[in-house]
């Protein structure tokens, strides 16, 4: 038998492949998820995102078929595996090198990126790699050099990472590293994983952007981030003390800049509150994260002064946090500068409050509200109404019958 002799293939080897070809056949579908949805618009931004999982959660299944749903290449570097010159470039000396220097030769891959001009880099096992490869990878994940090869517009970048505890001869990640991702970490659904191994999959969705919003939605962003980093001018740059947190999000100047751009993207696309909250704490930390969504909230609360010029038409935030908030600003608003109409007011926006929402919410701003009186202003019958509802304290119980029952001095 000569080697171009071709064997006939095995019946049973052919329908192994069969039905292996079957199993791997799913399909998917448009189903809400938060995680998917967070990632989807992170990379439609162009920010280096770092999926946080154990092994074996799905973080490569999911960059798989995110890069499938958006029509990109993709290209999957296992980190940990490489050398440093395969990021920063292999030294090939040249005719004149006195003259012409030594370039850097890029490796097959991202030449291969350059050349499609577009495509999903995903450096996979990040947190395996050692410290001189998480040095070399510097230039590739923030200027999107390899070598002397710059990687066009078009590629992404997303990596993932196993916790060090649970990572083969894992390392931490270093801090420079580190701060040049958004940090997503990656946990199972139960109902997407059984929906998944049943065929269907959720689909990866670029965000939709509403053109008439971009102005709007960069004008919000950094009025909300630099409003924050005024008020809070020690979250700008802030390291954190263990080697642990080091290696996730932190906020600096380089990670707010992320901030500010998922939260242009995010109002643009009108994603929920709680993709952006992932996004958000994904590149600032936690505790920075969560104190910039809280101010988002007091930002979008009315403006005291217009509920107290015009109580009847007040518009009230639906929200009970937010409606309270509200109310309390327009108490503090008075007992700035208390005057007996303005105090008024105050009264008829609590009773429109009390029409609009649940009264439960009104007996703190009422109780501060009464405290504000003085002892020459009449009580309105707002407060007769309020009291048989709500239930003041027995400061303002006081305060109306001072002013019913003057006081007997003998």
């Amino acid at each position: 038998m000569t080697s171009s002799t071709l064997l006939p293939a095995d019946p049973q080897l052919a329908l192994a492949d069969g039905l292996l070809a079957l199993l791997r056949t799913t399909t998917t579908e448009p189903r809400p998820d938060e995680q998917l949805e967070a990632l989807t618009l992170a990379v439609a931004a162009d920010l280096p995102v770092l999926l946080w999982g154990e092994p074996g959660i799905g973080k490569t299944a999911a960059l798989t078929q995110l890069a499938d749903s958006l029509d990109l290449p993709l290209t999957t570097v296992i980190a940990s595996v490489h050398e440093p010159t395969d990021f920063s470039g292999l030294p090939i000396v040249g005719d004149d090198p006195a003259v012409r220097g030594v370039p850097m030769a890029p490796p097959q891959w991202a030449v291969e990126l350059v050349r499609a001009g577009r495509g999903l880099l995903f450096l996979d096992e990040l947190s395996t790699a050692t410290p001189a490869v998480q040095a070399a990878l510097l230039r590739v994940v923030l200027e999107r050099r390899v070598g002397a090869l710059q990687l066009p517009p078009g590629v992404r970048i997303v990596a993932a990472a196993n916790p060090r505890a649970s990572a083969a001869d894992g390392w931490e990640l270093s801090p420079p590293l580190a701060n040049r991702f958004v940090h997503l970490y990656w946990v199972h659904d139960k109902d997407v994983v059984v929906r998944g191994l049943g065929g269907v999959w959720p689909r990866a969705e670029l965000p939709h952007l509403a053109p008439e919003r971009l102005p709007e939605a960069v004008s919000f962003a950094r009025r909300a981030v630099c409003g924050f980093l005024k008020a809070r001018p020690t979250l700008i740059h802030r390291l954190p003390s263990t080697e642990t947190r080091r290696g996730g999000a932190w906020p600096s100047p380089r990670s707010w800049e992320a901030a500010l751009t998922l939260l242009a993207f995010g109002t643009a696309a009108s994603v929920s509150r709680e993709v952006l909250a992932l996004l958000v704490r994904g590149a600032v930390g936690d505790g920075p994260g969560l104190e910039l969504l809280a101010h988002l909230d007091r930002m979008d609360l009315p403006d005291p002064e217009s509920l107290l010029a015009d109580p009847a038409s007040a518009e009230l935030p639906e929200r009970g946090d937010l409606r309270q908030a509200a109310l309390e600003a327009v108490v503090a608003a008075v007992g700035a500068r208390p005057e007996r109409e303005r105090w008024e007011a105050g009264w008829a926006v609590l009773v429109h409050a009390l029409e609009t929402g649940a009264p439960d919410l009104l007996v703190a701003p009422a109780k501060a509200l009464a405290a504000v009186r003085r002892d020459d202003w009449e009580v309105p019958e707002a407060v007769e109404r309020l009291a048989a509802i709500v239930g003041l304290s027995e400061r303002a119980d006081r305060s109306v019958k001072a002013a019913r029952t003057p006081e007997v001095r003998r």
